[in-house]
């Protein structure tokens, strides 16, 4: 007999698991199929190890640097072993807590491989067997893999994607990571703190190169500042095996150039995990390879509803779980809550970062009047205190109405901060609307405040501007 649901979730990750709570609270029966642990690249593989790694590295650069606050500590250490173990403890921690969350609201999980198959079944392979339940609605929530560029070489044993360095027990001592974006910023940040040797080659125009101009040469400076080995504009030709580990070439400025490394780290993007999903009389409209759906998140299968990073749009884990949310809302005929348009993103180097909405640049493509705002938290109290890098606070908003349209910062505390900016875009606030709130000292947060009062009167600690003659 074929167990039926109301609600079948194809994948255990941030949008999966999300999606599968939220319709069980809205009364829906929920079944959740996971081929792996809970929780999903970004608990496992992703964005909770990533930042675990960070933390600790700014835990022992703290110590290395305590001296400026007046704290002096001898023959400081660390122990790589010992860090990648409080980071799968910090892992094991929050797959439990989301097993937990799971059996809690009485969402039925099974352990194995799901395949979609006719009438909205999907056949469940496991170690014990194959069976088969269906369900009403199938939510495909499958995520992403780790993307290798076609490089020659690249197949070389010590080039490894994020997976293979986290299975590594220990630190290269030195590192080429091809590509500049997020993943390969933050492995960058974290294992250069532990002296790790870094070498960075981004094929565009700057490192971070989708956020604003500002953060991305801010950050590029500071990499450098640390000793990370920053190139941009640059194309790998090819990787080969060296007698002491691997040598990656490649194309600097008409200019062929070549850096050697322990282990190279391939951080150019991620692809869709849709292998062995459907079932052989299954299609299902794709768009390099990814999975059509649309306005409702729904595929060109009705009933049938996918979410996260298997489909076009931003792989984040937030925008999985927000699209979670939203699909649970549809199938139990509720209002959806989250507004999928707006999306914040953060990067957590140091300083961090975190931006939603337009920049300057992008309001000025779609030739839409504006008016910006910028503090240097180089005057706020906060990051004086921790001795904060290059810091600043940028709002952008519409020059006729007030409203705010984009928030750019690079400072203490900035992916945190970033959801006042994500509430206000959502909710069309004006920048005068946001100036009614009073803001705590001392506190990274008077930043904004002090942005905003940079458009429509001038930042209380800034220096007044000079005016043209």
């Amino acid at each position: 007999m074929v167990e039926k649901y109301d609600v079948v979730v194809i994948g255990a990750g941030p949008g999966g698991y999300v999606a599968a709570i939220k319709a069980a609270k809205l009364g829906k029966s929920v079944a959740i199929i996971e081929n792996r642990r809970s929780g999903g690249t970004c608990l496992n593989r992703g964005c909770i190890p990533t930042k675990a790694m960070l933390h600790a590295a700014e835990t022992y650069r703290g110590a290395l640097e305590g001296e400026k606050f007046g704290i002096k500590a001898e023959n400081v250490t660390f122990d790589y072993s010992e860090i990648c173990e409080y980071r799968e403890k910090t892992i094991d921690q929050l797959v439990a807590g989301v097993d937990g969350l799971l059996k809690g609201n009485g969402v039925v999980a099974y352990n194995g491989t799901g395949r979609l198959m006719a009438g909205k079944t999907v056949e469940i392979e496991s170690v014990d067997g194959t069976e088969v339940i269906s369900g009403e609605n199938i939510i495909i929530a499958t995520g992403s893999v780790p993307s290798i560029p076609p490089i020659k070489g690249a197949e070389l044993e010590g080039v490894v994607t994020s997976d293979g360095l986290f299975a590594a027990q220990e630190m290269p001592a030195s590192l080429v990571i091809i590509g500049g974006g997020v993943i390969g910023t933050e492995f960058a940040e974290a294992l250069s703190a532990l002296g790790c040797k870094i070498t960075i080659i981004e094929a565009l125009a700057r490192p971070l190169a989708n956020m604003d101009k500002d953060i991305s040469q801010n950050l590029k400076m500071i990499l450098k500042k640390r000793g990370v080995d920053v190139h941009v504009s640059a194309m790998v030709n090819k990787i080969e095996k060296t007698e002491d580990g691997l040598r990656c070439v490649f194309t600097e400025k008409n200019k062929e150039m070549a850096v050697e490394a322990e282990m190279i780290l391939c951080a150019a993007g991620r692809r869709a995990n849709t292998e062995g999903l459907l079932g052989e009389t299954i299609e299902l409209k794709m768009d390099r390879g990814r999975i059509v759906v649309n306005e409702r998140l729904e595929t060109s299968i009705a009933g049938v509803y996918a979410i996260g990073d298997v489909i076009p749009g931003i792989q984040l884990a937030h925008v999985a779980e927000a699209e979670g949310i939203f699909v649970a809302e549809e199938i139990a005929g509720e209002t959806p809550s989250v507004n999928l348009d707006i999306v914040p993103s953060c990067v957590y180097t140091s300083p961090e970062i975190g931006c939603v909405g337009m920049t300057e640049a992008e309001a000025k493509d779609a030739n839409i009047d504006v008016n910006v705002g910028k503090f240097l938290m180089g005057a706020n109290g906060k990051s004086l205190i921790a001795a904060e890098e290059r810091g600043f606070i940028k709002v952008v908003a519409e020059a006729s109405t007030g409203k705010v349209l984009g928030a750019q910062m690079m400072c203490g505390r900035a992916t945190d901060m970033i959801g006042e900016f994500v509430t206000a875009i959502a909710n069309e606030m004006t920048v005068e609307d946001m100036l009614k709130g009073m803001r705590a000292h001392p506190t990274y947060n008077e930043g904004i405040g002090e942005a905003l009062e940079d458009m429509v009167g001038g930042a209380i600690h800034a220096m007044p501007k000079r005016k043209k003659h």
